[in-house]
Order: C-alpha cells, then sequence, then structure tokens
C-alpha cells in the first residue's frame, strides 16, 4: 500500500515564496530585455543620423572600372541627393539606375564604413560604330519611345554585342567622347544577328573600313580606303573576302584609286574591277 507524503505548512509556504520569486526574476529579465531593444533601437537610429555616417558630397562616391566615361559623368547617373545617411541608400536601387542607362552594361554599388561613402563598379558599353534608327524602335529595355512619324530617325550607337543606345545618352554625359567612325548603313533587324562576327572581322582587317552598307543583304557594300568594296551576302565567306581585300592593299600603286568605280570581291576565286568609264569627248566635227 502507497505512502501519503506528508508537506508541512512551513514547506509550502517555502515552495510558493521561490515560486513568486522566481515570476519576478522572469518578468525583470524581461523588462531589461525590452529596454535593452529600445535602447539598441534609438543607438541605431542615432547612429544611421550621426554626421559620422553621413555622405555629405559626390565626392565620397568612389566610381571603379570606368574607362570611357568620367568619373563625374558616372556619379551624375546616381539619384543621389546630399547630404545623405549612408545607412539610407540602397545600393540595388542605384545599380538599377545605373544599368537603365545606355552606357553601362554592368553595375554594382557596396557601402563603405571606414571612411563613410559608396562603391561604385561599373562596365562601360564600348561603342564601336554609329547607325541609325526608326526613332519609334523600342529601346534595349523594351519601352516604346513616345509615338513619331515613320520617317523619323535616330542615330544610335553600337557596342561589339549589338547592344545600341542614343547618341544623347552617351555624348551628354561627356561632350569629349569620341563617336566611333564606322558607320552603319540599313536596317537594325537586318543587321544585328550577324554583327558580332561581322564586327570582328572589320576590325581585324588590314584596310581601313569606314561604311558598311546593309540595305540591300543580297550586296554587302564597303566604303574603304580603296574605295567601294561589293562583297555579295553575308555567309561564310565573309572572312575570306576581307583577307582577299587585305592583299590589295598595294592596289593604289598600280592602278588610279581615282579611276576605280569599285572592286567586286563577290566572288573571292574571281575578284574583279569595275573602272570607271571616261567622259565621252564632243564629236570632232561640232565647231562653232
Amino acid at each position: 500500500m502507497d505512502s501519503i507524503v506528508s508537506v508541512s505548512p512551513s514547506q509550502l509556504a517555502r515552495r510558493r515564496r521561490q515560486l513568486r520569486r522566481a515570476r519576478r526574476v522572469k518578468l525583470l529579465q524581461r523588462t531589461w530585455q525590452f529596454l535593452g531593444a529600445i535602447v539598441l533601437a534609438g543607438g541605431l537610429v542615432a547612429l544611421a543620423r550621426s554626421p559620422i555616417w553621413v555622405i555629405g558630397s559626390a565626392e565620397q562616391v568612389t566610381v571603379e572600372g570606368n574607362e570611357l566615361l568620367s568619373d563625374r559623368a558616372i556619379r551624375s547617373l546616381l539619384s543621389l541627393s546630399y547630404p545623405q545617411s549612408l545607412f539610407q541608400v540602397r545600393p540595388d536601387t542605384l545599380v538599377a539606375q545605373l544599368e537603365s542607362s545606355g552606357p553601362i552594361a554592368y553595375a554594382s554599388v557596396t557601402r563603405q564604413l571606414f571612411p563613410p561613402g559608396l562603391t561604385v563598379d561599373v562596365r562601360e558599353r564600348a561603342p564601336v560604330a554609329i547607325a541609325s534608327i526608326p526613332a519609334q524602335t523600342p529601346t534595349p529595355s523594351g519601352s516604346n519611345a513616345p509615338s513619331v512619324p515613320a520617317t523619323s530617325r535616330q542615330l544610335v550607337l553600337l557596342d561589339e554585342e549589338g547592344m545600341w543606345m542614343p547618341v544623347e545618352s552617351y555624348t551628354s554625359l561627356d561632350r569629349g567622347l569620341k563617336i566611333p567612325d564606322l558607320k552603319i548603313v540599313g536596317e537594325l533587324y537586318q543587321f544585328r544577328p550577324y554583327w558580332r562576327p561581322v564586327y570582328r572581322a572589320i576590325a581585324d582587317c588590314a584596310v581601313k573600313i569606314y561604311e558598311l552598307d546593309w540595305q540591300d543583304p543580297k550586296n554587302l557594300i564597303l566604303k574603304t580606303e580603296l574605295g567601294n568594296v561589293r562583297l555579295g551576302p553575308y555567309n561564310s565567306r565573309f572572312s575570306e573576302r576581307l583577307e582577299l581585300l587585305e592583299r590589295m592593299r598595294k592596289l593604289p600603286e598600280a592602278v588610279n584609286p581615282a579611276q576605280i568605280d569599285y572592286i567586286d570581291l563577290t566572288n573571292p576565286q574571281s575578284p574583279a574591277l569595275k573602272m570607271k568609264q571616261p567622259p565621252s569627248s564632243p564629236a570632232s566635227g561640232d565647231r562653232s
């Protein structure tokens, strides 16, 4: 038979005192935790507002990776007002602003605590050619320009990958920037799929090329230091035709370039020169 343990009144009183003490300790701990959280939050707010962690001028924004645009030009793309707390700056928003501008292909923004400031790392789109497109052509980000007449056109710059940007978005940042010499004539949608290999071949060619006329996809025309060159349609033999053009660099030593109408390389196996027709002379009997 189980025995019943008797508890004296003094033992019950002692247990009640222990429970009350434990509750007071727990309540005190929670109070201190609450007060600590308030102090920490207040400290963070004070820290954020402290002049120590404030960006007071554009000089506290360090720009890295730029080769074409000046530091000042890249800073102008950031919607920062000064002074501004370093902890109120949103790097992801600044990155979106930079990458939405034509000249910047990639950007990253990081905060710097000692000394307080921002580090902006960019990779630019280096323009290699200039072209003309309809003014209502969708921008690289996909948005459409305002509705304008179909005949209205705008000048754009192309990089090696075929990405384009309005000339104004580039030159407005720095008026000293050099516009590429290479001009592309024709519709962007026609040559853009082939632009990357075409540009690499042109850039490697030893003969100076000033213009690529792609108005007729069946007959590409180059304007070069040797004169106009007809290449026929773009295909796998494009590089072969340019190599043949390189071997003709000394052509002006044998033929007066002013007498050449165009160089025909549509068939690399049988290159030809089309000479200009001499002006017809008046009839010998035609005298006043």
